[in-house]
């Protein structure tokens, strides 16, 4: 098992993060190493240091956008540091007034994101925060997401990057920042 490394610009503060990054095996499917930041979240000092972290990388945006469901988490502390509002991109079926939906396949299957209605105007600078930026999947669909609504996303930023699965390059010209990869 790899275990995550911080990228040689990260700050030395995040080598108490790599520790508390899990690898748990055969989950959600078999064959499937997944990362679980649960352990960072649970720890005040590691979860300050991330969310400080990726808070500085949002720049000029307007809002941040957290996607369903550890991103949420992080994307909600990130807001708070950046004083920017937050947003979820949730999963199909829990939003009551959809702006819009994009269907993605994952590593072992697919899934569908949805924008609330009325959260982004178009126009709107947008920062993307998830946990783990894994085969890109979930992020363009969550990228395409925003843009369909007319906002310009200006980044995307993860705790962890699995660099191996190549999701980087599915974000196209999006600037993309990884606290750790892996």
């Amino acid at each position: 098992m790899t275990e995550p490394v911080a990228q040689p610009l990260a700050e030395p503060a995040l080598a108490r993060v790599v520790g508390l990054v899990r690898d748990v095996p055969d989950y959600p499917a078999p064959g499937i190493l997944f990362r679980d930041i649960t352990p960072v979240l649970a720890d005040a000092e590691a979860f300050a240091i991330v969310t400080t972290e990726l808070a500085s990388l949002v720049g000029a945006a307007d809002v941040v956008v957290g996607v369903e469901a550890r991103g949420f988490l992080l994307g909600a502390a990130v807001a708070i540091v950046a004083g920017t509002g937050v947003v979820p991109v949730r999963k199909a079926g829990k939003l009551p007034l959809v702006a819009g939906s994009r269907t993605y396949d994952l590593e072992y299957g697919t899934a569908t994101l949805e924008l609330p209605a009325d959260t982004v105007a178009p126009g709107a600078r947008v920062f993307v925060v998830d946990d783990v930026l894994a085969t890109g999947g979930t992020a363009a669909a969550a990228c395409g997401l925003l843009t369909d609504a007319g906002a310009e996303v200006i980044g995307f930023g993860a705790l962890l990057e699995l660099s191996a699965l190549g999701g980087r390059e599915r974000l196209g010209d999006v600037p993309v920042h990884a606290l750790l990869s892996a």
